[in-house]
């Protein structure tokens, strides 16, 4: 999705320059070396298909060779065979060829991601096209105090995640105008903006469309050992909400310790545009009062909310158990996510008046689904890529087989997920996208670290930290060139090296507050991730 004043930020529109100069340094270095591999990778799409390829091809190998491991779960349990194995099942034969031939829709169309994103983005498409998502981002920062303006941009860049690219297009190069309206170094503010919308990309206050997106991934990774097993969109919000604040403080100290000293005082002179031509639109009188309209809206969906939930044998609690752990409020958030955001995007859109017809409304929901065209597609190919992995069994297999391997040399306490993570972000450097990471990983991952006894709802937290603090110094995050070319505006012959050295920092802190931060709150205080979520499995 765009948003409605992309059109007056004229930062966001250019394509990004050429960088001449020659970062020198041997991270600097190695990380072009990872930039030139990426970019010998295929598209996400095509690199899918393949993936589709290689299963059929391996499994064929695998089966040709009765490849079986020992299944670890009890017997009688669901799934399990008489014999105790698990056996790799080719999809190169006879039977093979029927499976995936008429498994191809269902595959595609019973993808948990795919449904429950969508629906999101209908309500998230009707906040950002009305101006609601804009307007309070813009009032959210620039009526920030001057001592606060740097945690507020971190902590606005992080709940723009909710609404997509809304933090990348708009966010970051106001963060840059904004620092150097205050006399401050534009690339400070930049970066700070930056830490919040893409280092805090997995951190955030309210669920998104990523949380039903990796929920779906999770689950049914998590099905190839228990195929009763549910993940829920909600099943790392308490962790997340409260990583909310941790990431803001982290990314506003790097700003102002470490990046801002760094940069030193800022010499207009090193600009590549006019910066007297810039523009930045203030908050109108309408845009507040439709603000306060959007709000009232708000609190009365909440108040409507509460009574359906915390009264006892409220209509959305669990009807067996009487608690909200399983109830249908859970099991349904993605409807209340998209009313949340369409409500108070329709309330606002009248009051300002760009909703004013149900064609406008029609017209911004029709919007979101259009720009998602390249998802839907991924989406297809990275279906039956799981369904295959799931049928061969050839993850079980994997999973077993790791599994084993940490019990032999010892490794299956918690500092495993310290070597978990730091293997999510160095994945990321090649492979940015966070659906299509997992979509890859999860299938191998998810079993592996249940079978030595942990729940995927704390594997899933898990990787939402690597996933998230390598996207920084990345040049495959899909807006990294758009990061550059902001940049580069202010800088002369700016490079990829100067904008992975300003933003590395960042990511060694958060990687290193955020991993402690996951030890002490999973393993210290023993709290759970999320909702009903299960720190531990047992087989």
């Amino acid at each position: 999705m765009s948003s409605n004043d992309g059109d007056s930020l004229p930062l966001s529109s250019q394509a990004p320059l050429e960088p001449s100069n020659k970062p020198n340094g041997l991270f600097v270095r190695f990380l072009n070396v990872v930039e030139r591999l990426g970019n010998l990778l295929p598209h996400p799409i095509t690199l899918f298909a393949l993936f589709c390829a290689a299963v059929v091809v391996i499994s064929g190998i695998a089966g040709y060779f009765e490849l079986t491991v020992v299944d670890p779960r009890p017997e009688g349990a669901s799934g399990r065979s008489s014999d105790g194995l698990i056996h790799v099942v080719s999809l190169m034969n006879a039977e093979g060829l029927r499976m995936i031939v008429s498994n191809l829709v269902t595959n595609f169309t019973g993808f948990t991601p795919l449904g429950t994103v969508l629906v999101a983005l209908l309500g998230v498409g009707i906040a950002d096209r009305s101006g609601l998502l804009s307007a309070a981002m813009r009032t959210l920062v620039m009526g920030a105090s001057k001592r606060l303006v740097t945690l507020t941009l971190v902590f606005a860049g992080i709940v723009s995640n909710t609404a997509s690219e809304l933090g990348y297009v708009v966010l970051i190069p106001m963060a840059a105008m904004i620092f150097h309206s205050l006399g401050r170094h534009p690339l400070a503010g930049l970066a700070a903006a930056f830490a919040g919308v893409s280092g805090g990309y997995s951190a955030n206050l309210l669920l998104g469309t990523v949380d039903p997106l990796l929920s779906g991934i999770t689950e049914a990774a998590a099905q190839m050992i228990d195929p009763d097993y549910i993940v829920g969109p909600e099943v790392n919000w308490y962790f997340m909400f409260v990583s909310t604040f941790l990431i803001t403080f982290l990314g506003a100290f790097v700003t102002e310790k470490i990046v801002e000293p760094k940069l030193g005082k800022y010499d207009v002179s090193e600009a590549a545009i006019d910066l007297s031509e810039q523009k930045m639109d203030s908050v109108t009188a309408v845009e507040k009062k439709g603000l306060k309209a959007a709000g009232l809206a708000i609190l009365a969906m909440l108040a409507v909310l509460a009574l359906t939930i915390i009264p006892e044998g409220a209509p959305l609690r669990n009807p067996e158990t009487g608690l909200v752990a399983g109830s249908p409020f859970l099991k349904g958030i993605v409807a209340f996510i998209f009313i949340c955001f369409a409500i108070p995007g329709l309330v606002y859109g009248r009051v300002v008046g760009t909703m004013k017809r149900d064609i406008d409304v029609i017209n911004a929901m029709s919007h979101s689904m259009s720009s998602m065209g390249m998802y839907i597609v991924l989406v297809f190919f990275a279906s039956q890529f799981v369904a295959f992995f799931k049928w061969t069994n050839l993850g079980a297999v994997l999973a077993v087989s790791g599994a084993d391997a940490l019990n032999a040399v010892g490794l299956t306490g918690p500092l495993v997920f310290v070597l978990f993570i730091m293997m999510c972000g160095f994945i990321n450097l090649m492979l940015g996208s966070a659906s299509a990471q997992w979509a890859v990983t999860a299938p191998i991952f998810v079993p592996m670290l249940m079978l030595v006894g942990y729940a995927p709802e704390t594997i899933q937290a898990a990787y939402r930290i690597g996933d998230s603090v390598t996207n920084l110094i990345t040049p495959m995050m899909s807006y990294f060139g758009l990061i550059l070319a902001v940049a580069s505006q202010y800088k002369k012959n700016l490079g990829i090296g100067t904008l992975v050295a300003t933003m590395l920092p960042y990511s060694i802190v958060f990687f290193i507050g955020w991993t402690c931060f996951f030890f002490i709150w999973v393993f210290g205080f023993g709290l759970p991730v999320g909702p009903g979520s299960a720190t531990y499995y047992t087989p």
